[in-house]
């Protein structure tokens, strides 16, 4: 795993560089669950490792203990967290329960320390990273904590004729030490959520945050650390050698969130283990926009799941748009005037959308406008700023189809509009890439809806609107092929980090004798009756009839 191959964009904690200095949190509180040692905080230095990043703050603290984070240190690491699940205390309704109230407290006292280091990342407006990142979470935790006594409860199960008297049921159980990798484009969110689900299902867990956002990262472990029990919930920060680290190590199960290439990486190193992992990736998500519709509303839409949604740097961002030839004109004119709207007339300077999360991100968004057959596409925006990291929200119309911005997930504030002769040829568009995480479609014509849904695949699909659909608890959220594999979101997160055990109940009478040698011609007839499941039959012959 040495050497990974580092994609600049859409990517978690496992890319990039990294800090000068990079705290692994092993110092526990005791809370209401003690622990059986005293841990000291160990500071790691990655001095090989230089920052090249303007935009990525340098974390360096007092070294006391100068050692590195290696695949030692994270089988001991394991080792420890293995011993208190054993000791079954993640298990209980308690502790999970104690757990996610402190999560809900640390959401609720910590709020701006949250909105401050998201600013100091990615200069997220705060109320965007209210609404988004912190009011999200909060509605995770409260939505666990009400329903979580419901989703222990044992599910019953029919048993057969065949198996009378029984009973039966589905027991879900926590499968043990699970990995969290997160990502830096909702770095607070996005690892807290499945922290969320993890200690739900009663696992000890092991959060690693993206250093590419390293502020949220260093407040996570802070954080995480004040209000936790810390023998069973541990936070891990540093770069590519930490991670390589724990992807070598035998997980119950990995949840990673990034890139699809990276997730290449994850999904290898946890093969080598048989662990389960859930892939939580993105891809170019498309919006087919039809022409009978609000166009003022649905432009607003349209520029919230771009440009408001971390400046398009977010795996269920609109990536491009597809419309008719004759529609295209007023919809781009509408998206103009929404955008100046909502931004100002100095899109540049609007302090309404982040910035670029760092250098590298920025060059490759430039470098995608700037192509000779792209930037002549150009319909509105196209300006930048280096030095802020900035870019204006950007519409290209008819980019070629070979380009590399319609060949690569965009991730940023650039979107292209194809233009297709009647709207149905869309489908054809979408259906040549891979799978997106989501597709959207504004619309009132209810059999292009029935349509798009029947003909679309995709991780998730909302009509006439937006990102919308994360917030509605009963749906889950993962990605299909290149999109992403496995689920979470509310009981789906639960479930991700469950293992669903079969059990069946039996008394000791009825034992029929017909299911053991020697296999006479009247067992036989009998048994087969009864395997058929017809109850008039089993009674025929029962009776001596048949």
């Amino acid at each position: 795993m040495k050497g990974l191959c580092i994609n600049p964009f859409n990517n978690s904690s496992v890319l990039g560089g990294s800090k000068n200095g990079i705290v692994i949190t092993n110092s526990f509180h005791k809370n209401n669950y003690p622990t059986h040692r005293s841990f000291p905080k160990i500071v790691f230095s990655s001095s090989s490792f230089k920052i090249s990043c303007s935009a990525t703050l340098s974390v360096v603290g007092e070294v006391e203990e100068k050692k590195t984070f290696d695949s030692d240190e994270a089988t001991l690491l394991l080792k420890d967290l293995q011993k208190v699940f054993r000791s079954g205390r993640t298990k209980s309704y308690e502790w999970r329960i104690s757990q996610l109230n402190s999560i809900l407290k640390m959401l609720k006292e910590k709020e701006k320390d949250i909105t401050d280091a998201i600013y100091k990342d990615l200069s997220k407006p705060q109320l965007e990273s209210f609404v988004s990142e912190i009011s999200t979470a909060k509605a995770s935790c409260k939505h666990a904590l009400e329903e979580l006594s419901s989703w222990m409860e044992p599910e019953k199960v029919q048993t057969a004729i065949t198996t009378y008297p029984s009973s039966a049921e589905i027991v879900s159980e926590p499968l043990g030490v699970v990995l969290v990798i997160s990502t830096w484009n909702f770095p607070f969110l996005l690892s807290i959520d499945p922290v969320i689900g993890a200690i739900s299902a009663g696992n000890a867990v092991v959060l690693k945050p993206s250093e590419l956002a390293p502020a949220t990262s260093s407040l996570l472990a802070k954080l995480l650390e004040e209000y936790l029990d810390n023998s069973a919930i541990r936070v891990v920060e540093g770069a590519i050698p930490e991670t390589t680290a724990l992807l070598e190590q035998n997980w119950d199960k990995i949840l990673y969130t990034g890139s699809a290439k990276v997730a290449r990486i994850v999904m290898a190193a946890a093969a080598k283990h048989l662990t389960p992992v859930v892939l939580e990736l993105g891809g170019k998500c498309p919006a087919v926009v039809d022409s009978d519709i609000n166009l003022k509303v649905a432009a607003r839409r349209l520029i919230a799941g771009k440009w408001a949604l971390n400046n398009g740097q977010a795996c269920i961002a609109v990536d491009y748009i597809i419309t008719t030839k004759e529609f295209a004109p007023k919809l781009i004119d509408a998206l103009k005037n929404e955008i100046k709207k909502c931004f100002g007339e100095n899109l540049i300077e609007s302090k309404d959308k982040s910035r670029i999360i760092s250098p590298s991100h920025f060059a490759r968004l430039v470098k995608l406008i700037d192509e000779d057959k792209v930037s002549k596409k150009i319909v509105f925006g196209g300006e930048r700023d280096e030095n802020q990291l900035q870019i204006a929200p950007t519409i290209l119309l008819n980019v070629p189809e070979d380009s590399d911005l319609m060949k690569e997930e965009i991730f940023g504030p650039i979107l292209p509009i194809l233009t297709v002769e009647k709207i149905e040829d869309s489908f054809d568009i979408i259906n040549s890439k891979p799978k997106p995480l989501v597709a959207y479609l504004f619309t009132n014509n209810d059999q292009l809806k029935k349509n798009f849904v029947q003909n679309i695949s995709s991780g998730g699909m909302l009509v006439n609107d937006v990102v919308l659909h994360l917030t509605v608890k009963g749906l889950p959220f993962g990605g299909v092929g290149e999109s992403g594999m496995g689920s979470y979101h509310g009981k789906f997160s639960f479930d991700a980090f469950s293992h669903q055990k079969a059990v069946m109940y039996r008394s000791f009478d009825g034992d029929a004798s017909l299911r053991y040698p020697p296999y006479t011609p009247e067992k036989e007839k009998l048994l087969k009756v009864l395997i058929s499941g017809n109850l008039y039959k089993i009674f025929l012959t029962l009776i001596g009839m048949v």
